[in-house]
């Protein structure tokens, strides 16, 4: 429907397209948002997927997806999201590339707000993911693109007989610095503690892989670089020596922080920010959900993300219908 509103004398008519309302509006287009997309529609649930980037969040810039069930020979993140991305859109789900900025509650009916446009919806599942946590020393956001990096995937091809850090030790990290070897001379993993936290079999991949070098109970300090990075500054947690390491790339994996600064005064988060919910997938709201690396969990890995996206789903079509 379209609202003709008159202006201020000899001026133009302003028009205001007012948009349908859906059964449901699902915000991220990651595997959980996009899982949650195929059930809604399997459901004929009138659906409409919010994404401020590219379909398949951040597991598109995953190198290679070894524990999801049906690849015994892995696939790459890229690849996986492309499959439930099609999966999704074959089944007639219906887009729109922006960035939510508020969702409305109005009892039985939700307001999403998509840069500055009303998206009315009866129920909303949040499966905006997460964004990298970063260090917070000097020179990381001054080089942040020129040496400092959060995704090897995407960055990894320009380090070709280079030398690179990774700081991390938990499953990204380590996955990542494998990765890294492609195109590396040296490879080096700087971690706080004197193990990997990685999976095992990962981490034994990495421990005996010649061009991978270790910086054990270690942090980094400073990233130096005029143009590009150049050195890093580690310090020995323990002995609290530092010492400057050359680098010509620094990758950076200790974390995430939730996407849910656009919901925070709206349903209740933890300590953290993540979004509380119970086994069903329903926050604190009546009629909002959540799914994915967003929410509250013990494990944050593609297939959890998608297992969620269907329990949000299914709990959203109830909602709905009752």
């Amino acid at each position: 429907m379209k609202l003709q509103l008159q202006a201020k004398p000899q001026s133009k008519t302003i028009i205001i397209e007012e948009q349908p309302i859906h059964d449901l509006i699902i915000i991220g287009g990651g595997p959980a948002g996009l899982t949650a997309a195929i059930y809604a529609l399997r459901s004929r649930l009138k659906t409409l997927l919010v994404e401020k980037m590219i379909l398949g969040g951040q597991a598109s810039t995953t190198s290679r997806v070894d524990n999801y069930p049906g690849f015994p020979n892995s696939i790459s993140g890229l690849d996986l999201a492309q499959k439930i991305s099609e999966q999704a859109i074959k089944l007639g789900l219906e887009v729109v590339y922006g960035n939510a900025t508020q969702i409305k509650n109005n009892d039985n009916v939700k307001e999403v707000i998509v840069d500055g446009i009303i998206y009315p919806t009866r129920a909303v599942i949040i499966a905006t993911g997460t964004d990298p946590a970063k260090l917070g020393i000097p020179g990381e956001e001054e080089l942040r693109g020129r040496g400092v990096s959060y995704c090897a995937t995407c960055d990894g091809p320009f380090y070709q007989n280079k030398n690179v850090m990774v700081v991390g030790g938990g499953n990204a990290a380590v996955e990542e610095a494998l990765y890294l070897t492609r195109f590396a001379n040296k490879v080096s993993i700087v971690h706080r503690r004197d193990k990997l936290r990685a999976d095992k079999i990962v981490a034994e991949q990495a421990l005996s892989h010649p061009k991978i070098y270790f910086f054990w109970h270690s942090i980094a300090e400073e990233i130096i670089g005029e143009k590009a990075v150049s050195q890093v500054v580690l310090k020995d947690i323990h002995s609290e020596k530092k010492l400057r390491v050359p680098a010509d790339g620094i990758f950076i994996y200790i974390g995430s922080k939730p996407n849910t600064e656009f919901i925070k005064d709206l349903i209740k988060l933890d300590a953290k920010g993540f979004i509380l919910t119970d086994d069903k997938m329903k926050t604190s709201l009546a009629g909002i959900f959540a799914a994915g690396d967003v929410r509250t969990k013990s494990l944050r890995q593609i297939v959890t993300a998608t297992s969620d996206g269907a329990v949000a789903a299914e709990a959203a079509r109830l909602y709905i219908e009752s």
